[in-house]
């Protein structure tokens, strides 16, 4: 494996580490259906706004969101829509899974 493969795989496992969590997974999900200030994933989620804001920056420092202040409110955004066609073929396993397939 060259340098340059390893570096591409630890990008890519990179991303999917931060997905690899309920919240973040259920926060990029909604992110998918546009933008969202943090508030509304914080009513969502149930979770306080420091959980919330953390989980938030795995998920950006991984390149999945992008984040825009306006005043005092932090507004998200999916940066990449498409890292969510993946768990279309999640979902494929996990019900060929459930229906003993």
């Amino acid at each position: 494996m060259t340098d340059r493969e390893k570096a591409v795989l630890a990008a890519k496992t990179k991303v999917l580490k931060a997905l690899a969590h309920p919240a973040r997974l259920w926060m990029a999900e909604q992110l998918a259906g546009g933008e969202r200030c943090v508030c509304e994933l914080v009513d969502g989620l149930e979770l306080d706004y420091s959980t919330v804001s953390k989980h938030l920056l795995v998920l950006k420092n991984a390149g999945v969101v992008a984040d825009d202040k306006r005043g005092k409110q932090v507004f998200y955004s999916l940066k990449v829509p498409c890292v969510l066609n993946f768990m279309h073929c999640i979902e494929s396993v996990v019900q060929g899974e459930e229906k003993g397939v």
